[in-house]
């Protein structure tokens, strides 16, 4: 079929871009108004989402640096105002508006989004007044989470100063705008997680439009400041501003002056109670001391005096003073005069017990004696013999009635061995069966000594 005479031909890379450049020159920029839908947040940090209404939808894309300047979390179904420029992406065949800056569609939409979020939060019971601790009398270390640079920091540490002087640990954080909330809800779990926590923590912030406190009722700020283990005092915007953080904290101030005076007494104040306590004490114990003298001193007129509560005593122990020896005299001679009545019989059994023994003595060793001395004699002479008989061993004479004789010298000295008997002319010899030795004389020449064998020598060779 052949193409109409005034039909244009372009390749699908001409026409998307001709589109491209009609769309974006007709619509430069444009205020779009719709509701959120399908928001979401790559990890590029680009945003896309779609904005519709009761009869049509667009696509929408907000770059990362148009979305940090944001006051507000976009969320599904939240109306709002959108300026950007139309234009068209090819690679979809599609067209989508560019967002440049985003917007409540009004007060009234923002706040019916904060009532529904408030009451979500309190059908899980974060707001539950059975949840509320109390704030301690006199915390030692305070943290606050705050902007570094406003004047809301100044202002606590100024109140503070002039009431009581406290530890203060400032957790600096973004207090409007994007990631304010994600920064607010981390220190709040920063305090929690600490070694040593702060006794109590204040969540401050200056006054502002529901827009720039917006990031006070996001959840995760909400949900933060319920769960934190640390009593919360929560001090956003001025007396008639209202946030989703009050209603989660352990206490609401109108200021964050005012939660500065609700986190710590005024020292003056104390001091001065504690002096009119010390007074009133003072007084109270003087007024006690004074009324117990007077009592005292009445109740000592009704006692009886010294010497007559001790006169009838003291008449009583000379009394009995003077009756003691001679009760004491009395008992001794009565005790024994029973003492020698008792010991009689005793004496008199004892005598006869020693008699019985006596003769039952002497009957036993007159029995028992002849029996004693023969085994006593028997023992001794079995002793004896025993003895005589080692005795008899042990007598070298006794060898010699074996036929050994003993071999002496002249002069009766024992003779031990041959060469000792060879240096000897005489020997004696003493046989068992006589007392006297018997006189024998060496066979061969007797051995001269060393004296009388050099002395011939020496004449021959003079």
């Amino acid at each position: 079929m052949d193409a109409p005479d005034n039909a244009h031909e372009f390749t699908v890379s001409e026409l998307s871009s001709a589109l491209k450049r009609s769309i974006e020159d007709q619509f430069g920029n444009v205020r779009l108004r719709g509701e959120i839908s399908g928001w979401k947040v790559p990890a590029s940090g680009h945003a896309y989402f779609a904005l519709k209404d009761d009869a049509a939808l667009i696509d929408a894309v907000m770059w990362k640096g148009g979305r940090a300047r944001l006051n507000f979390r976009p969320e599904d179904g939240m109306e709002v105002v959108a300026t950007g420029r139309l234009t068209t992406y090819p690679g979809r065949s599609k067209y989508q508006i560019v967002v440049e800056s985003l917007e409540l569609a009004g007060e009234g939409a923002l706040l019916a989004m904060i009532e529904r979020r408030k009451a979500m939060l309190a059908a899980e019971g974060l707001f539950a007044a059975e949840r509320k601790r109390p704030i301690p009398w006199l915390p030692e270390l305070i943290g606050v989470v705050t902007s570094p640079t406003g004047a809301v920091i100044r202002d606590i540490l100024h109140r503070l100063g002039d009431r009581f002087p406290r530890d203060v640990l400032v957790w600096p954080v973004k207090v409007q705008g994007d990631g304010a909330a994600d920064e607010v809800a981390a220190a709040i779990r920063g305090f929690n997680a600490m070694p040593r926590r702060p006794d109590v923590i204040i969540v401050a912030r200056g006054g502002g439009s529901i827009e720039d406190l917006m990031a006070f009722n996001e959840e995760i700020v909400v949900r933060a400041a319920a769960a934190s283990e640390i009593p919360l005092i929560s001090a956003v915007g001025h007396e008639t501003d209202t946030t989703l953080i009050d209603f989660a904290s352990d206490r609401r101030a109108p200021t964050p002056t005012a939660a500065a005076e609700l986190a710590v007494p005024v020292r003056a104040e104390l001091v001065a109670g504690v002096s009119s306590f010390a007074a009133r004490l003072d007084r109270c114990i003087a007024s006690a001391t004074e009324t117990r003298g007077e009592r005292l001193h009445l109740w000592s007129a009704r006692l009886p005096t010294p010497a007559a509560i001790l006169g009838m005593k003291t008449q009583r122990l000379d009394d009995i003073g003077e009756r003691l020896p001679r009760a004491l005299r009395a008992a001794a001679n009565q005790w024994q005069s029973r003492y020698a009545r008792a010991a009689e019989p005793l004496r008199a059994a004892m005598r006869s017990r020693i008699a019985d023994a006596r003769h039952d003595l002497a009957s036993a060793a007159t029995r028992l004696r002849p029996t004693l001395l023969s085994g006593l004699a028997q023992r001794t002479a079995d002793r004896i013999g025993s003895s005589g008989r080692l005795l008899e061993s042990l007598n070298p004479l006794a060898i010699l009635a074996r036929g050994y004789a003993v071999v002496t010298r002249p002069d009766g000295s024992l003779v031990k061995s041959a060469d000792e008997a060879r240096r000897e002319v005489r020997l004696g010899l003493r046989f068992g069966d006589s007392r006297d030795s018997v006189e024998v004389m060496v066979g061969g020449k007797p051995r001269k000594s060393t004296r009388e064998s050099d002395a011939p020598l020496q004449a021959k060779l003079l």
